[in-house]
């Protein structure tokens, strides 16, 4: 579907965790939106880092859009912090953001709705409390595996590159570039804190 710019459009942004998950439910409404944005990417990855999400802020800035709907508000991310600057910037630029969860759009008459950005602040505050468990329930999981003798990891003697670990752990070079603690870095990003550390090493040299 084509996107005819400064046409002032509204649009669906939708994004799922991994390529197998089916966008189908996010996507009941398509024929209400001139251009439907979908990134299959986990929520950790921050907005504009995302191939799909990419394109719509260019399309903002060339002045083709005007509304944006998601299904949630951690489709814009499972960070507050992320969260809340996407929300600002769509807000500079009289972007109207509608979460349809929440059946709220964030202006009321091209002005910031201040409900708006209580409920956003308080989901968005969930939606990163849920990663951060479910990041220790992984890390407990590995560590019964481990005491059970059934975990498998990498394998002995393999090593990651420089350059791989910081492109997989993108969402832990970020936290620490914004001066977040090794620890935070680590549970977000959803490593441990021995490569939080080998991380900070690197993005210091």
């Amino acid at each position: 579907m084509q996107l005819k710019l400064f046409a002032m459009s509204k649009v669906k942004y939708i994004r799922v965790s991994t390529t197998e998950q089916n966008t189908g439910r996010q996507e009941v409404n398509a024929n209400q939106f001139s251009k439907i944005y979908i990134d299959k990417t986990s929520g950790s990855v921050q907005f504009t880092e995302r191939k799909e999400a990419s394109k719509l802020i260019s399309d903002i800035e060339a002045g083709a859009i005007s509304e944006i709907h998601i299904a949630s508000i951690d489709r814009l991310g499972r960070n507050i912090i992320d969260i809340l600057t996407m929300v600002e910037y769509f807000n500079k630029r009289s972007i109207n953001l509608f979460v349809e969860n929440i059946g709220m759009f964030s202006l009321v008459d091209n002005k910031p709705n201040p409900s708006f950005k209580m409920i956003v602040s308080v989901l968005g505050n969930v939606a990163e409390m849920e990663r951060i468990n479910m990041l220790e329930r992984q890390r407990q999981g590995i560590e019964l595996a481990k005491a059970k003798g059934t975990y498998k990891g990498r394998l002995y003697g393999t090593r990651m590159s420089d350059e791989d670990l910081l492109n997989k752990y993108k969402a832990v070079v970020r936290e620490l570039k914004s001066g977040q603690s090794l620890r935070r870095a680590a549970k977000l990003g959803g490593c441990s804190l021995g490569t939080a550390q080998k991380i900070q090493r690197l993005i210091s040299l």
